[in-house]
């Protein structure tokens, strides 16, 4: 990673921990020399009111601090639209599979960055495309999944599932999901999937509640095209990483395959995969 002159703080609003901390961290920076861009929420901590759009603050930085946890993280994945920026992911609390760099390791685990002595784990995103008819009417990156589900109140839907040109089935289910290994630990674990070890080049359909019990989560190759058609009349909706997305017609298709991004995620040292498992996941320790 080149030298550091300017950083990128994205904050989760409504954090007195976010509170406390930005005058800190802004003081730290400052005292290095180091520009500061940050999102509105970052500046209502800070007590001014010069806050940018959360999709330009990564704009030239070498660094994109995120102040939160796992959601914010997922929006700030996002925001980097495909910029090589690494993520300094700090998590304020709550579960934080990603968010891995605890409050008091901060300034130390800093430290070690601007040093260029961290350790980089490489997360590639699902891109998806939202097919009506012939037109390509939508396009996300995800960072944990793209979920197909039914709105509230509805009856179940059916999705009919491709795997390039192979045929799966028609699930009738709650809902469907495509998770990458980074989100396997995510909506995909809790609807029963499996834990995929972040290297892994695989991406996981996850049934949500399915009708017919025999369906099971499926790992397939991550080079491979997920075609999933909505043949619901309506109360269909495509969420992506949980926080955006928009309501789907009867035989839109959403095509869901490996990113050309990846999110380069800061974690400290000591720390790897297993240790987080066990950590959040209340594991047995030897």
């Amino acid at each position: 990673m080149p030298d550091i002159s300017a950083v990128g703080i994205l904050s989760k609003p409504g954090s007195s921990a976010a509170g406390k901390l930005v005058p800190q961290l802004l003081e730290w920076l400052e005292k290095r020399g180091v520009a500061i861009r940050y999102d509105s929420n970052t500046a209502v901590y800070a007590g001014v009111s010069n806050g940018l759009p959360r999709e330009q603050v990564p704009d030239g930085v070498q660094l994109l601090i995120v102040l939160g946890g796992d959601g914010t993280l997922l929006a700030g994945a996002r925001a980097l639209g495909g910029r090589d920026v690494p993520i300094f992911a700090v998590n304020l609390g709550g579960l934080g599979f990603l968010t891995a760099i605890t409050v008091d390791e901060l300034f130390p685990e800093l430290e070690r960055a601007f040093r260029n002595e961290h350790r980089i784990a490489p997360r590639r995103m699902l891109h998806c495309e939202l097919m009506r008819g012939d037109r390509v009417v939508a396009q996300y990156e995800a960072l944990n999944d793209a979920v197909l589900t039914k709105a509230a109140m509805a009856r179940m839907i059916d999705i009919e599932t491709y795997v390039d040109a192979h045929f799966v089935c028609a699930y009738k289910a709650d809902g469907l999901i495509v998770a990458t290994p980074t989100g396997s630990t995510a909506y995909s674990l809790s609807a029963g999937g499996p834990i995929i070890f972040p290297s892994v080049d695989a991406l996981c359909i996850t049934p949500i509640c399915p009708h017919t019990l025999t369906n099971r989560p499926v790992l397939v190759p991550g080079s491979s095209s997920i075609q999933l058609t909505n043949l619901a009349a309506d109360s269909t909706y495509l969420t992506i990483d949980g926080q955006i997305g928009e309501p789907l017609a009867h035989g839109d298709r959403v095509i869901c395959r490996a990113s050309t991004h990846f999110v380069q995620l800061i974690r400290p040292p000591r720390m790897l995969f297993f240790d987080v498992l066990r950590a959040k996941l209340k594991w047995g320790e030897r």
